[in-house]
């Protein structure tokens, strides 16, 4: 295994009937996990990007000066274009900052509650649970908003990149006269500068879409996280896929090819022993992990279903079976506390010194 075996004595703990049970009350208080603050949401750009308007001109009455004022009203319409895509983001930021104030506040209302100790499955809780997913649906669709108008703004910085060469390509033209070519400098500069423009709003706009969809997405891990709080009625201090980086993905993985025999010199992380219906690990589970985690954040985990032998095989075949049914909850719980399913690796094997089956959790 990953971690040296002095190390792994330290971190094992085993659930034992009645509960849970730790080597090392140090590394893993008795008391449960504890409270962090909870994540900030990530500051949004605050530029406003106001067009630098057009300079009117004087009609020559040359082709050219004419080709300036059609250049001139295209402009115009590209730089309206560009105060609709600013009022439409500064909109957006403002639902956004909106939306997750009250997210924010509905989630530290949950934690409150939890931190001084509440009943499990407080349908209180719930209720306020369910309105934080609701808020983290509108930030959602906000994030959606800001795509949508990224791809207007794509639109307009390739138009604006056309007119740029319009205006220029059109100095090339004979039959001017000196006022046009003065025009189409004027013309020129106030293009370029709508052009720059046009690309920092896309710019800043883009990072405030990729800073978002990051934070929704762990956001949800966290909800997902908090779901399994409530429902132990116990306070975990985030999800564990914060520190890896990963999403987390539902659990449909089959078995892999057993480990190597039960009791070699790797110490099992967690020990939860399936000796009687409804045994309560999650909240070890999860100091556990999370400690796993403290000390190499890019941990792996082995979850192994270890059936007893049992006297006939068809015996030994119904233990096999119950005991990776109480693997894949293991491993569920673990996706639900936001460790990312492709860091988990799942194997089954049978012990004759097991008595009622058990799965094993190792660091890896």
């Amino acid at each position: 295994m990953a971690l040296k075996t002095t190390h792994a004595a330290a971190l094992c703990a085993v659930l034992l009937v009645g509960g849970c049970s730790f080597a090392e009350e140090t590394l893993f208080p008795s008391s449960g996990p504890v409270q962090t603050a909870p994540a900030s949401p990530p500051s949004l750009g605050s530029s406003n990007f106001e067009a630098p308007g057009v300079t009117n001109g004087a009609a020559t009455g040359t082709f050219v000066g004419n080709k300036v004022s059609s250049l001139r009203g295209d402009l115009a319409g590209l730089q309206e274009m560009l105060t609709r895509h600013n009022q439409a983001l500064q909109g957006i930021r403002s639902d956004t900052v909106q939306d997750s104030q009250r997210y924010h506040g509905t989630v530290a209302a949950i934690n409150a509650r939890l931190q001084v100790g509440t009943t499990p499955g407080n349908p209180i809780l719930n209720q306020q649970w369910n309105a934080a997913q609701g808020e983290l649906d509108r930030i959602s669709e906000d994030v959606l908003k800001m795509t949508r108008l990224s791809n207007d703004v794509t639109n307009s910085s390739a138009m604006a990149a056309y007119l740029l060469e319009s205006v220029r390509a059109a100095r090339q033209l004979s039959g001017a006269v000196d006022e046009d070519h003065r025009q189409l400098r004027i013309l020129e500069d106030e293009t370029n500068r709508t052009v720059v423009l046009v690309e920092r709003l896309l710019t800043e706009l883009s990072d405030d879409v990729n800073r978002q969809q990051a934070y929704v997405g762990n956001e949800r891990q966290n909800l997902n996280t908090l779901a399994l709080a409530i429902k132990n009625g116990q306070l975990y201090s985030s999800a564990l896929s914060s520190r890896g980086g990963a999403m987390p993905a539902s659990y449909d993985a089959p078995m892999a090819a057993p480990r190597g025999a039960v009791g070699s010199s790797d110490m099992a992380l967690v020990t939860i022993r399936f000796d009687r219906a409804n045994v309560n690990y999650e909240s070890a589970l999860y100091a556990a992990v999370k400690g796993a985690l403290d000390r190499r954040p890019s941990a792996s985990f082995d979850v192994v279903a270890v059936s007893p032998t049992g006297s006939t095989p068809g015996a030994q075949a119904l233990g096999a079976t119950n005991i990776r049914r109480n693997a894949e909850t293991v491993v569920r719980s673990l996706t639900n506390m936001g460790l990312p399913s492709n860091r988990i690796r799942v194997s089954q094997t049978t012990s004759p010194t097991v008595n009622n089956g058990e799965v094993q959790v190792y660091v890896r």
